[in-house]
């Protein structure tokens, strides 16, 4: 057995050298178990682990913040991951019947880097948390920066969602060369202030349909109609885009957020930024 400190619990936490039996309420740390080569040892996940596709055949236990307190004494875990943020409250309650490790929710880009790297050191897969940190240091050095757009990005996640200063969303949206309209928030996330994003005029606007949602090519006009966004320089310059499919993709911080969200808004950035010198 290993004893690994937590910092949200104030506490060792107490988990095999090598865990068996590993439940993940974050998707994000269940894409990072599979990708550490981990997913045999997962046996049991949210309803919103989705990534990759084997993560959906697993034992489903909850919600992010609920769970088949039944079921999780069936698959009897020795080890538990979560994160802070809106699972912190859930996790420390957890964490006084069973073995949980709650992660930090990433701030930063690099802060997603460091996800992976403790999630290796806690699953006892510390050497391929390490390959896979270098894999995705290699995949950042190859980002392009854009020129300095005014950008919004907005997620539905029951309503609309946009982020401050303490996101990983903004700040990569700052290492892309990009600001945005609520970068100097003191917050991680906000119901935005639509008439204050229209006075911003921005020249990207990104929009993230609630998962699973049937949201289609048809809806954003509407949407962007019924705000009265219609004469803002996004619009106009088409430079509004959809993320694709209909998993999350800016709001999972993943590693796939790295590999695959960032390489998508910087080519998009890029576009947006030819048709406004245009």
């Amino acid at each position: 057995m290993m004893k690994v400190f937590s910092e949200v619990l104030g506490t060792a936490v107490q988990v095999p050298d090598s865990p068996e039996r590993i439940v993940s309420f974050s998707p994000a740390a269940t894409e990072t178990l599979f990708q550490l080569g981990l997913g045999d040892k997962v046996v049991g996940v949210t309803a919103f682990c989705a990534r990759p596709a084997e993560a959906k055949s697993k034992r489903k236990l909850g919600s992010y913040n609920t769970v088949r307190e039944e079921v999780l004494d069936e698959l009897s875990p020795d080890l538990i991951l979560a994160v802070t943020g809106y699972q912190r409250e859930f996790a420390v309650r957890l964490s006084k019947k069973y073995p949980v490790f709650p992660l930090e929710l990433p701030l930063s880009v690099a802060g997603i880097v460091d996800f992976v790297v403790k999630i290796g050191l806690v699953a006892g897969a510390a050497r391929m948390g390490r390959d896979l940190e270098t894999a995705l240091l290699r995949s950042l050095g190859g980002l392009p920066r854009v020129s300095k757009l005014n950008s919004y990005v907005e997620i539905n996640l029951g309503g609309p969602v946009s982020f401050g200063a303490y996101s990983y969303i903004t700040d990569a949206f700052r290492l892309l060369g990009s600001s945005h309209v609520y970068e100097k928030e003191s917050c991680e996330w906000l119901v935005p202030d639509l008439n204050l994003v229209s006075s911003r005029n921005p020249d990207v606007i990104f929009y993230e349909p609630k998962m699973y949602s049937k949201f289609g090519d048809a809806d954003l006009p509407a949407l962007l109609r019924t705000r009265g966004w219609a004469g803002l320089k996004a619009v106009t310059l088409g430079n509004v885009f959809v993320t694709p499919g209909p998993l999350d993709f800016l709001a999972h911080h993943g590693p796939s957020f790295i590999t695959q969200a960032l390489p998508w808004l910087a080519e998009k950035l890029e576009l947006a930024a030819r048709r406004a010198a245009t």
